[in-house]
Formats: structure tokens, sequence, C-alpha cells
């Protein structure tokens, strides 16, 4: 089963440099929207986690451009949850430019849980797992 969610985010003014093109830097924090959409709608949210007693920062990210955004713009963020044996949480991205249906980037990035003493976690959180069989994420050996 995948798990993706499609989200429709404006290009500002703000997010421009002064050709008119969407910043590189701009395109992390549509894969950030994408995420945080993507965690309110599968209820695994960072609040979740952060209520449960896990930080899931970011530990690496990556972005390949392909073609421009520009004001006005709409691009649509494609955000996939990757399953993982280990303890990470994986998405992978692909950013449309929603009026020509172009990939404009693609990604992905990688976060790991560290408990509030921001202690790296070698093991998946208990309802994390839950999560994940509630998807039919888990493989047959996990489960």
């Amino acid at each position: 089963m995948e798990l993706i969610t499609r989200t429709a985010v404006r290009v500002r003014f703000s997010d421009v440099d002064s050709m008119g093109v969407v910043w590189h830097g701009q395109y992390i924090r549509y894969f950030e929207d994408g995420r945080e959409d993507f965690g309110n709608r599968f209820n695994i949210s960072y609040l979740d986690f952060h209520k449960r007693g896990y930080l899931i920062p970011i530990v690496k990210i990556d972005c390949d451009y392909k073609r421009p955004l520009f004001y006005g713009d709409t691009a649509i963020v494609e955000t996939k949850f990757i399953d993982s044996e280990s303890a990470k949480i994986i998405y992978s991205y692909t950013i449309y430019n929603e009026r020509t249906n172009e990939i404009t980037a693609t990604g992905s990035s990688i976060q790991v849980f560290l408990n509030l003493n921001y202690e790296l976690l070698l093991s998946m959180p208990v309802f994390f797992v839950d999560w994940k069989k509630k998807h039919g994420l888990m493989s047959d050996i996990l489960k």
C-alpha cells in the first residue's frame, strides 16, 4: 500500500528571487508543507510525536531541480511515505507545476527518532509501529 498526499502551494512574491524564479531554498519549505499535510491527513503529525515524547529531526534532505516555478504559479507537492525497517522516517517528493503538470523538482528526506533529551533512538516508537501496521506497511518479519 502506498501512502501519498498531494498538496497545493501557491508561489508567493516572497518565494522568488530578483528574476521572478522561485529561490532554490523554497523547495525545501515546499517539501515541509507536503510533510505537514501528510502528517495531518494520516494522523502522524509532528505534534503527535511530540505529545508522545519524541522528536523527529531531519538528518538528510535532497532536492533535484528540474524546471523553474514563478511567482503566481501553484506547485503541487506529492509526498510519498517510503517504508523502512530502520528506525527512521523517509519521504520522497515530486513537485509539479499545476498549470503545465511538468515536474519542477524531486527530492527526499530522512528523519530519525530522538527522545526529549535529544538522545538517538535505535528502534521505532511503539505508537509508530502500530501506525505502520494500521496502514499495512510493516513487513511480515516485524508484525
